[in-house]
């Protein structure tokens, strides 16, 4: 039986294996294989020699990620402990520094590893697809570019869009003009927005276009340049409005695309615009294309528990 054992030293060990030890339990759990005793300030590991070489890396992994920020909590946990194996692990690379100052000072940053690429790939391409389940972060990340990019002067707005699919008849029951019925469809950008931007100054750009929200339609004709321009919910484009959107791209302009290519709400055989344009431009070189999963859902830690509890009772009988 082969052994490691780690020795913590300049760091609390109570802290580090977390309340009751929930840090530790959390990692016993990855490493079903593995005997791991965590006493003193000493965590020991026994079992094969290769799974020990993994744990050994990762372990250490955690413990600078503890020194540099001292703390860790499960979410890093879980991103460190299925991270590629041998694949460095930095949260201090250019991709963790902080996006945006927030209202209220918060610090935005990208959380997760697939939202860090989508940081460096919008560094390197003026054309980049997030791809996702909704959660992920994914729009909350491009606009908190967006509104880096402004702030910084690299661009001189920001246009924000989304296929109006819900814009049709179910909507139609809201009083308003048409700007008041998208709305509440366009809401998590204004949520995204309000954030990172001063309720004022927020308005006032609103109000003078430099930052501007609106349905697809509005894009026809336009060419867009020195601007970011983040199309949202993309799944819901046909093949004529991503080809349409896509050549709309003027100078010094940054393209985002997100989309859940698994919750798409066009007519039954329409193609989506989305999946097609995934397929055709995968190999333009200058375009960018990140994928994100469930990892990178940040939900608080009960949500865990919720789910883990809805699924034990789900395999005993169907509700």
């Amino acid at each position: 039986m082969n052994e490691i054992i780690l020795e913590l030293t300049d760091v609390s060990a109570r802290d580090f294996f977390g309340h009751q030890n929930a840090h530790i339990d959390l990692i016993k759990k990855y490493y079903p294989k593995l005997k791991i005793v965590a006493r003193g300030n000493r965590i020991a590991a026994y079992g094969d020699e290769e799974i020990l070489e993994t744990f050994d890396q990762q372990m250490t992994t955690l413990l600078e990620q503890f020194v540099k920020y001292n703390s860790i909590d499960e979410n890093l946990i879980e991103r460190i402990l299925t991270s590629e194996k041998g694949a460095k692990f930095d949260l201090d690379t250019a991709a963790d520094r902080v996006l945006v100052h927030g209202v209220n000072g918060r610090h935005i940053k990208a959380q997760t590893l697939n939202q860090k690429k989508i940081v460096s790939q919008m560094s390197k391409n003026d054309l980049v697809f997030a791809i996702g389940p909704a959660g992920t972060g994914k729009t909350y990340t491009g606009v908190a570019l967006a509104v880096k990019a402004l702030k910084e002067k690299q661009v001189k707005r920001i246009i924000l869009t989304r296929p109006a699919v819900e814009a049709g008849e179910n909507l139609g029951f809201l009083p308003g003009d048409l700007k008041e019925k998208l709305d509440p469809y366009m809401q998590p950008l204004y949520d995204a927005l309000r954030d990172m931007i001063p309720a004022e100054k927020l308005a006032a750009h609103i109000e003078n276009g430099v930052i501007q929200i609106a349905p697809m339609a509005f894009m026809r004709g336009r060419t867009l340049d020195n601007a970011f321009v983040i199309l949202d919910e993309a799944q819901n484009t046909t093949h004529a409005q991503m080809k349409m959107f896509l050549t709309r791209m003027g100078k010094h302009a940054k393209f985002m695309i997100t989309g859940d290519p698994g919750q798409i709400d066009l007519p039954r055989r329409t193609t989506s615009g989305l999946k097609e344009a995934l397929l055709i431009l995968k190999d333009i070189k200058g375009v960018g294309m990140v994928y994100l999963d469930d990892k990178d859902v940040i939900r608080h830690k009960l949500v865990k528990e919720v789910i883990a509890a809805y699924n034990s009772i789900e395999h005993h009988h169907t509700i």
